[in-house]
């Protein structure tokens, strides 16, 4: 027993350890991205480079999104009290959906500049160009390196994690560009370079949108399957008919069900039996917590069962 309580409290350590050096390291990437905000803006109005620009307003979404994610993160581990049973985890979703529309109008507007630059070329300074570019790789590689440890079951973390990944290819586009601006004077090489960026950021944002808007909208996870759950349950002898089946997620990492079960069960020690069998089959399937009402075909209707502590102190009642 002791042994059980010392690794119970070695685990809470761990896990409080981990999330002290996950806002940390949140915090380091925010003031690195503030800090390069203001050169890589400065230099991109002195070059007249777009991409520069349109990078250092990417990483300006950047430090509002990493931000978001941060206070979403601190907000999302309170616990669950008052009105609030299920915790804050949704925030999380919410801050992600929030990165992923960001990237999305981000990339609008670069489109829009690009257009606007191709019709009418501005000179570049291409060498300031290329040593802001230079520095701005170097700079998204240690933030990707400090917070993707973090991003597990985190699609908060991830959402942000997909903007640092998209600010790193702006900076290899941008390097080319002043490559090529210098070699050969392709002035036109700036806007392209900025199109493709942008087509990136696009191409990054939509799952992240996606992903989040089905948690929002409590769509069952795509790597289950309503129906196979439903068949899965009346394989069990004893479970004669489901009805009211819901699945859907809470946060990333936490996937719920809810159902009524008719079953054939005569005494409480096969009803609780079967709850086990149940919770047992089901988390294998990926679901965390579940919650069912059994009724029985042959006897009284059971109590709504949310979970296995409370069946079994109802059961000894």
């Amino acid at each position: 027993m002791l042994l059980a309580q010392q690794c119970e409290c070695e685990c809470a350590d761990n896990i409080v350890m981990a999330r002290s050096r996950q806002k940390t390291h949140l915090m380091w990437i925010i003031g690195l991205l503030a800090a390069f905000f203001v050169a890589e803006w400065s230099v991109g109005l002195w070059s007249h480079s777009l991409s520069l620009q349109a990078d250092a307003g990417h990483i300006l979404s950047d430090v509002g999104a990493l931000g978001i994610s941060l206070f979403a993160t601190w907000l999302a581990q309170q616990p669950a009290t008052g009105k609030a049973t299920f915790g804050h985890r949704r925030i999380e979703i919410i801050a992600a959906l929030i990165n992923g529309l960001s990237l999305l109008l981000i990339a609008v507007v670069i489109c829009w500049e690009a257009i606007h630059r191709f019709a009418h070329p501005e000179t570049i300074l291409d060498l300031p160009m290329l040593a802001i570019a230079a520095l701005g790789l170097l700079v998204n590689l240690l933030n990707i390196t400090l917070l993707h440890p973090h991003t597990h079951n985190n699609l908060n973390l991830q959402g942000a994690l997909v903007h640092l990944i998209a600010d790193t290819a702006s900076s290899v586009g941008v390097i080319l560009a002043a490559i090529m601006v210098h070699l050969w004077d392709w002035l036109w090489a700036d806007a392209a370079v900025s199109v493709v960026v942008a087509g990136f950021m696009f191409q990054s944002a939509i799952p992240l949108v996606q992903a989040s808007l089905n948690i929002l909208l409590e769509y069952a996870p795509l790597s289950i399957e309503p129906k196979s759950v439903e068949a899965s349950l009346k394989s069990f002898q004893s479970v004669v008919e489901v009805e009211k089946l819901h699945i859907w997620r809470i946060s990333s990492n936490q996937v719920m069900l809810c159902a009524h079960l008719t079953v054939d069960c005569t005494t409480v020690e096969e009803r609780d039996r079967l709850v086990l069998q149940l919770q047992t089959h089901l988390k294998q399937m990926g679901i965390t917590e579940t919650t069912l009402q059994l009724t029985s075909r042959t006897a009284a209707p059971i109590h709504p069962l949310f979970n296995q502590d409370l069946f079994s102190m109802l059961s000894r009642m």
